[in-house]
């Protein structure tokens, strides 16, 4: 994904010249193509507001790595036509909110969300494009959240309202009436409170407390044990014994990169079944009265 966003960037800030940067050009463009075809499936069906073919001919830089982005966390097409109707989309990804502050094109902005975050320290970005008119993200505890706006809005920067603000207020009466926001191209239920989760994060890691810790050790301890005297050969399993672990605890998956450990059921036999269908399990029910036992030798049916 950086690499994706470094050859976008760098396509636009070199000029062509050499193989490197010919190959720069022709991936930014690929890209841009990319994000430009999902708009144009996505415009073909529901209704949208007149003029979005005609913006994704005009994508920026800055666009297509957001969207791009979003596709890279999972976003797909019939999801897209949500975040273009303003739909709000957290993801569980904190680096973003660094990677979509662009320099001279993004600029801060005051919004009403995520007020648990310290705006201070993560104040909210605003962007401005021909797609996405004015995008709009900042930080969540967890991750980044992102949403399109129909109209920009600069509140406290002007001592009077400017016409895009009193348009901006519309909008807001609009969400209020309808519970939708309103995004550059329509209007979206997917608001804060309903949002589009992609990359969700599932696992939490949690800090054990020492006596929790030293007892899980000691079990994971009594566990390799066990399976070095319950081996295929006892002989062979005293001859070749299992690498010594200071911390066996430190293998259940989240202190390794890239999340390798072994995990808490690793080396157990899990099966998975499936429900028996309607006439398997038709059979399976039926009450079968077994044989007399004098039929036992001649096969004679009582």
């Amino acid at each position: 994904m950086d690499r994706k966003r470094t050859l976008l960037l760098g396509a636009r800030s070199k000029k062509s010249g050499s193989a490197a940067d010919d190959e720069r050009e022709r991936a930014a463009a690929r890209r841009r193509e990319r994000v430009r075809l999902m708009i144009l499936i996505t415009a073909r069906a529901g209704e949208y507001r007149r003029g979005l073919v005609h913006a994704a001919d005009r994508l920026s830089t800055e666009e297509t790595i957001i969207l791009g982005d979003l596709e890279d966390h999972g976003l797909q097409v019939p999801q897209l036509r949500d975040v273009l109707r303003g739909g709000h989309v957290l993801v569980d990804d904190p680096d973003l909110y660094e990677q979509w502050r662009f320099p001279d094109v993004s600029h801060p902005r005051i919004s009403s969300h995520h007020r648990d975050i310290d705006k201070a320290r993560y104040p909210d970005i605003g962007l401005r494009g021909s797609l996405v008119r004015e995008k709009l993200h900042g930080r969540t505890k967890t991750g980044t959240w992102v949403q399109l706006e129909k109209t920009p809005a600069a509140f406290g920067k002007r001592k009077l309202p400017s016409l895009d603000d009193l348009r901006h207020l519309m909008d807001y009466f609009v969400y209020r009436v309808t519970r939708s926001n309103v995004g550059p191209w329509g209007l979206s239920r997917m608001t804060e409170r309903r949002p589009l989760y992609l990359s969700p994060m599932l696992a939490v890691p949690v800090e054990l407390s020492h006596p929790v810790a030293r007892t899980l050790d000691q079990a994971l301890r009594r566990i390799e044990e066990a399976d070095d005297t319950t081996a295929v050969s006892a002989d062979l399993a005293t001859r070749v014994p299992p690498p010594e672990r200071a911390e066996p605890a430190q293998e259940l998956g989240q202190a390794l990169s890239g999340h390798s450990g072994r995990g808490l059921f690793g080396s157990s036999e899990v099966w998975v079944t499936q429900a028996p269908s309607p006439s398997a399990a038709a059979l399976l029910s039926r009450t079968r009265t077994p044989p007399a036992p004098h039929t036992w030798q001649t096969g004679e049916t009582g």
